[in-house]
């Protein structure tokens, strides 16, 4: 990391809260998490925004429009931890490794292809999107709520990503360590997965 985060020995009130309460949900404290030592409200603040995303949207879907996002954005960090829940929880690894590499060709249901396709292009550059890339997910079902959840998942990601990224945060070597090789190297899109 390019700054110095507040050790855990230092760390007191909510800072130390915050700490202990990630420790206790990874069991390791992420280096995103201290990545934000110096601005716990922050921190906080975050956790509201995701939980939005994850308390109303369908989680696989989640994943897989923030996948898309993280690769756009090229955040290995989010990348490796996305994948990861991918993996452990909705697919075999080397689904995960196809979906990753190219998810127009993964084998995933074009509704998938879809949001993932929608992902990709709104974290690349929101302003590209048009009324078609819209009518595309309304075509494949989904509700205008559920674009909106998409977009959210995408804007939500794309906030994350680029404050982790612009302070040099690296994947955790737990997470990395669980990882396929093959896997791995499919989730590398920016800087290597630990520092």
């Amino acid at each position: 990391m390019f700054i110095d985060p507040v050790r855990n020995d230092e760390a007191t009130g909510t800072l130390a809260d915050m700490y202990r309460s990630e420790e206790e949900r990874w069991g390791f404290l992420p280096t995103f998490t201290q990545a934000f030592s110096h601005h716990p409200e922050a921190y906080e603040a975050w956790l509201r925004l995701i939980r939005v995303a994850y308390g109303s949207m369908d989680r696989r879907r989640c994943e897989l429009a923030t996948l898309a996002a993280a690769k756009a954005l090229k955040s290995t960090c989010c990348s490796v931890a996305h994948g990861m829940f991918l993996r452990d929880l909705f697919y075999e690894s080397d689904q995960v490794v196809r979906i990753a590499e190219d998810h127009r060709d993964a084998g995933l249901e074009a509704v998938d292809v879809a949001v993932m396709n929608f992902a990709e292009k709104a974290a690349a550059d929101a302003s590209s999107i048009e009324q078609s890339d819209v009518d595309s997910l309304r075509a494949h079902g989904l509700s205008d709520r559920e674009i909106f959840e998409v977009a959210y998942a995408v804007a939500a990601r794309a906030f994350f990503a680029t404050l982790i990224e612009s302070l040099g945060t690296t994947a955790e070597a737990p997470m990395v360590d669980s990882l396929e090789p093959d896997l791995l190297e499919a989730l590398t899109v920016g800087r290597p997965a630990t520092g």
